[in-house]
């Protein structure tokens, strides 16, 4: 039985504030704890779940704090509107330093929604992408929201939060950023080396950023529609440069 103390505790994960002083987040069902246990097991600090799904996982939980709980106290703990089976509290993980030599990075400016992010996260897992690197007012990858839209790729693709005007200025690799007004996809070929930068879902890339470009890249717009969902323009620039 989980203690009203305990509740509140984890209860706390959901909020930046509660991650930043605890350096731990929340990870909700199977697929996403199962993801986590594979890829960055060392970082699971407690996993709550129902009896059934201990059960049925017992082979991988060897090793791992595991406290078996009501339907009632998973309710009590869960960030989701219909909880299930388990809830792991999991430690923030280091990432090292970023790698743009003979790499892609994708590189967030702006990127506000957590959907969006998560989304990104995911599609940047299936491209192959193992690097992304966010601007400082990007939202936060714990965040909960993000963590579930990632659907187990935040344990495979290491996050990182830059200012991005200096960070990309020190990067001696091409720099690709998307614009209204620049060269057709089709027309770009893949690309080998070099950072892929997405902008902020209403207003694209900052100023400062456009600056650093080597060179615009467009997804070529046939309707009417004002702008992209970052997320869907993600995985569009994606699937033709790499």
């Amino acid at each position: 039985m989980l203690s009203k103390i305990k509740v509140k505790y984890i209860q706390s994960l959901g909020h930046k504030k509660g991650r930043a002083q605890e350096g731990l987040f929340i990870a909700e069902g199977p697929k996403l704890v199962a993801d986590i246990l594979a890829h960055q097991p060392q970082a699971v600090e407690t996993i709550y779940a129902l009896p059934q799904w201990v059960a049925a996982q017992a082979a991988a939980l060897v090793g791992v704090a595991v406290v078996a709980i009501t339907e009632k106290e998973l309710q009590q703990i869960s960030q989701l509107n219909t909880p299930h089976q388990v809830v792991a509290v999991v430690k923030q993980w280091a990432a090292a330093e970023v790698q743009t030599h003979n790499r892609v990075v994708l590189v967030l400016d702006g990127i506000q929604d957590p959907g969006n992010m998560g989304t990104i996260i995911r599609t940047a897992d299936w491209f192959g992408i193992q690097q992304v690197v966010c601007s400082m007012d990007s939202v936060e990858q714990y965040n909960p929201k993000v963590v579930q839209a990632t659907m187990g790729s935040i344990a495979r693709v290491q996050v990182h939060y830059k200012h991005l005007p200096t960070w990309i200025a020190e990067q001696q690799v091409p720099v690709w950023v998307t614009a209204l007004d620049g060269q057709p996809l089709a027309g770009v070929g893949r690309v080998k080396e070099g950072l892929i930068v997405i902008g902020n879902e209403g207003n694209g890339v900052s100023q400062a950023v456009m600056q650093l470009a080597t060179q615009y890249i467009t997804i070529p717009r046939i309707g009417s529609a004002e702008s992209l969902n970052a997320a869907v323009a993600a995985g569009v620039v994606l699937s033709y440069v790499v």
